[in-house]
């Protein structure tokens, strides 16, 4: 390793770089962000809590580009304050973005889904954002929500947050509390409606398939008020 002059003025600003690496810095700037960014919205809000892609993707760059010039010898500072511009100029532009066109919004932070209709958990909801009921229910249950027949509509928010309206009059519908783990079973009696413990939908007797999620085990739908 070659002896380290201090405050070489020529190694501390560029190093041994020529300057059209500045070029390359704001190419790889701009696909390293474009790259980070399509995999956080495929991840999706589950993963980051309420930060959006955004502030999370600026978080990650900053804290890269902020930190190895800071104790790197062989890092010039210029390069790095370019990273940390673009990073900026990138998240203001985006905030822009955001707030001016709402197809902007979607593409960059998503947007609700619809996870509960009627007391009855949507397959294609809680698949897109790669939940399963069993995660649903713990949000419900974190919410006060006691039985899915209170609830008439729910959505899964981009910042990965549950957001449940109630129904005016509670109806009968599947009970997770106390946990449907930890329950004994009570299965319906020959006859009887059914309802299912993987989606929450009520079937008339005989009960069999649950035609929503394809579960084969059910329960005596209950009614909270």
């Amino acid at each position: 390793m070659d002896e380290i002059v201090p405050f070489d003025l020529s190694r501390l600003i560029l190093g041994d770089l020529p300057p059209l690496f500045l070029a390359e810095v704001a190419l790889r700037v701009v696909i390293i962000l474009v790259w980070t960014m399509v995999l956080l919205r495929w991840i999706g809000g589950r993963s980051i809590a309420q930060m959006s892609v955004v502030e999370f993707l600026l978080v990650i760059a900053l804290g890269s580009a902020v930190g190895d010039p800071m104790f790197q010898p062989d890092v010039p500072l210029l390069p790095a304050m370019l990273v940390i511009l673009l990073v900026v100029l990138f998240d203001k532009a985006a905030d822009l973005m955001l707030a001016r066109w709402r197809t902007a919004k979607r593409v960059l932070d998503g947007g609700p889904v619809e996870v509960i209709r009627d007391g009855v958990i949507r397959r294609d909801g809680i698949t897109a954002r790669d939940h399963g009921a069993t995660e649903l229910m713990e949000k419900l249950r974190l919410a006060g929500i006691r039985n899915l027949g209170q609830i008439d509509r729910a959505y899964l928010e981009p910042s990965g947050e549950l957001s449940v309206f109630l129904r005016d009059r509670p109806i009968a519908g599947l009970r997770i509390v106390p946990p449907i783990e930890l329950a004994e079973r009570d299965p319906p009696a020959p006859g009887d409606p059914g309802c299912c413990i993987e989606c929450g939908r009520i079937a008339s007797a005989p009960v069999t398939t649950c035609e929503s999620c394809g579960e084969v085990d059910w329960t005596r739908p209950r009614q909270d008020d």
